[in-house]
């Protein structure tokens, strides 16, 4: 499969809950804690698909989003916003700014958003 997930999650229970969940998976991942290094990352491991906590410390991950979808060279890298946040105003900001897909935690498990990106990268 080989394709590369980059995983934007503070927490980090969550974050290598996910990892390793993804790894078994057979993904590439990179991680990030906060928004500044996922911008970095973003970069540097040129991901294809972006899985973005929104409450991070640094930069949001709606910054994040903005900056992805504004370069011309990241736009089309989907975006799964993975979020505590269940405003409707969040969602719509987030929809505004190019999120591919907006999920609330508490309402997946971790099969269930592996069945998300398997399906937006076509797999």
């Amino acid at each position: 499969m080989d394709k590369k997930i980059l995983v934007v999650e503070d927490e980090s229970s969550l974050q290598n809950a996910m990892k390793e969940f993804l790894l078994a998976e057979h993904f590439t991942v990179a991680v990030a804690s906060d928004g500044e290094e996922a911008m970095r990352k973003v970069k540097s491991e040129k991901p294809d698909l972006i899985l973005l906590d929104i409450v991070l410390p640094k930069k949001d991950g709606f910054e994040v989003l903005a900056e992805i979808k504004a370069d011309e060279m990241w736009a089309k890298i989907p975006v799964i916003l993975l979020t505590n946040l269940e405003s409707a105003d969040d969602v719509d900001k987030a929809f505004s700014l190019g999120v591919n897909t907006y999920l609330v935690k508490s309402n997946y498990k971790l099969e269930e958003i592996v069945g998300k990106i398997k399906e937006m990268l076509k797999i």
